[in-house]
């Protein structure tokens, strides 16, 4: 089984980065054959999209796609130093969002057979 580390920077608004990693995480989630384990780390802006209730601009409901995830087993973090940067550590994030470190990161780098940004 490969596993695929999904790297999320983008800001949920204002452009479509965070959307696409979201549909690229449920497409890789939906297969049937050869479905990889992936983990999910939010940095930066994107650490936004572990708290509830977060929409694009086209009205997708972002806080639904996470939660999906979440469903397929998915592990999605979000760094502790960029939310702590962004005052989120005390908000509620959505259920099974969970916060984690860059050793954590660090390590799920190390393991992962691919690495991908957006």
């Amino acid at each position: 089984m490969q596993k695929i580390l999904l790297i999320v920077h983008a800001p949920p608004y204002g452009s479509e980065r965070c959307l696409s990693a979201l549909r690229l995480a449920l497409a890789l989630m939906a297969r049937e054959a050869d479905k990889p384990q992936l983990d999910v780390f939010l940095m930066s802006d994107a650490t936004v999209l572990g708290l509830p209730g977060q929409h694009d601009a086209s009205g997708h409901t972002l806080q639904q796609m996470v939660e999906q995830l979440i469903g397929h087993q998915v592990p999605v973090k979000v760094c502790k130093t960029c939310a702590g940067n962004r005052g989120l550590l005390s908000l509620k994030l959505i259920d099974g969002v969970s916060v984690g470190t860059l050793a954590e990161l660090a390590e799920a780098t190390l393991q992962a057979d691919k690495v991908i940004t957006f």
